[in-house]
């Protein structure tokens, strides 16, 4: 991928998962607040050398949520975003994404004092991310059980 500045820049991979429920017949979602700059998103994390892509979004969900549940075995979608580095700098990261059903909500968790979790109806989950093809996927979800 070329910068503006026609300079090559590498994308990075990332995996995320998109945590659904149902709460008295009404299907939920779970985000999470960043740590930089609070804004809300769904758990991800970075690929792992150890872990197939679908573990590793589990463990992010676990990790990032307290969540523990049965994990869809292919991803239901992608979205990009730029991650800030620091210093003014940006990297271009790719997330796929899987649909973790929540079986498990933990009452603590390894980033519990860094995060909190946030359960929304699709359309309020949408209107609370600011990536434009997270927005799509949350919106165009439907669970598979």
């Amino acid at each position: 991928m070329l910068n503006d500045d026609n300079t090559l820049v590498l994308q990075r991979a990332q995996v995320g998962a998109l945590v659904w429920r149902f709460e008295k017949s009404v299907l939920e979602v779970l985000l999470v607040n960043s740590r930089d700059t609070g804004r809300l998103v769904i758990p991800k994390g970075w690929t792992e050398k150890r872990l197939s892509d679908v573990d590793a979004a589990a463990n992010e969900a676990y990790e990032e949520a307290g969540v523990r549940g049965i994990i869809s075995r292919e991803p239901i979608g992608f979205f990009s975003y730029n991650k800030n580095i620091g210093q003014g700098y940006t990297i271009p990261l790719i997330i796929t994404v899987y649909a973790i059903r929540a079986d498990l909500l933990l009452p603590s968790w390894p980033e519990m004092s860094e995060r909190r979790r946030y359960w929304m109806t699709l359309d309020q989950a949408a209107a609370s991310v600011d990536e434009p093809d997270l927005k799509t996927l949350i919106e165009e979800f439907v669970p598979v059980l």
